[in-house]
């Protein structure tokens, strides 16, 4: 069944009335999107949702989480690691300590990869690491740090392909086995995170629609891939603004492949390879 665009703001509206959410700044195609994979999972069609949602707090709650899961991987999209490995990265070298934020972090693949890569480059133990999302739910899988092995086999191939495209003497890394940060287990087509990494990030829900910056510290590198992809222009223009007034002088930002800074905000940030660097 067609979702129309009075459909998908009577659903903004009736999130709005009956939660503390806030989904008016989503974008139309996106939030649409994003419906219709719900209306099959739940066999109904909008205006059922919309009742549901409606009479319901634990329902509304569940399709909230539902609509708000984002795809990741470990090491996905291997010529942006590469990026931030030999570019990003080696920045930072010369910092006693380092400051990252993985807004919108999902089940948390993104937060595990950067620290494998820390650890590579010997920055880990001066790297203080915060995540947030606004749902809960990947929140939690995200601490856990345990994947399924058949949705990120290909992901683990990406990072020999990272460490393929680098010149080793140049970065002085200190390559460890897969070992040293996780398990397989085939068996129970798992994947799971050692403690030492699991220790590290602090998680928080922050919901970037209404939410300032809950970690009050300025940050030197934030992570947000495939997130504001979904949201419009004002609200694109908003969280950039958040950003930019918590990183410090000279923070780097990394965006997903298919997002980009246009706009008024595109005077916050200069481009250099896949990541922006925060003009003063």
């Amino acid at each position: 069944m067609e979702i129309k665009e009075k459909d998908v703001r009577e659903f903004q509206i009736a999130i709005q009335e009956n939660s503390s959410y806030d989904f008016s700044a989503y974008s139309i195609n996106s939030l649409r999107r994003r419906l219709t994979k719900v209306m099959e999972e739940y066999n109904s069609d909008i205006n059922s949702l919309i009742r549901t949602i409606i009479s319901d707090s634990v329902a509304l709650e569940e399709v909230v989480k539902k609509i708000t899961v984002n795809t990741t991987e470990l090491f996905r999209d291997p010529k942006v690691w590469n990026s931030i490995l030999t570019k990003l990265l080696p920045r930072f070298r010369k910092h006693s300590s380092l400051h990252i934020w993985h807004p919108g972090c999902s089940t948390g693949q993104e937060v595990y990869s950067m620290m494998i890569m820390l650890d590579q480059l010997g920055l880990l133990e001066r790297s203080k690491i915060y995540a947030s999302d606004l749902n809960t739910d990947v929140l939690d899988s995200a601490e856990k740090g345990s994947y399924r092995l058949r949705f990120n086999r290909e992901y683990i191939d990406n990072y020999n392909q990272i460490f393929s495209m680098t010149q080793h003497e140049n970065l002085q890394i200190s390559y460890a086995p897969y070992s040293r940060y996780f398990k397989i287990d085939e068996a129970k087509d798992s994947i799971q995170m050692n403690d030492f990494l699991r220790k590290i990030p602090v998680f928080k829900k922050i919901d970037l629609v209404k939410d300032d910056n809950l970690f009050f510290i300025n940050f030197d590198i934030i992570v947000c891939r495939n997130v504001i992809i979904y949201f419009n222009y004002d609200l694109q223009n908003r969280v950039l603004n958040l950003f930019h007034r918590n990183m410090r002088s000279n923070g780097c930002l990394v965006l997903g492949v298919h997002e980009s800074i246009i706009g008024q905000c595109s005077k916050l940030f200069q481009k250099e390879d896949n990541f922006y660097v925060k003009r003063k």
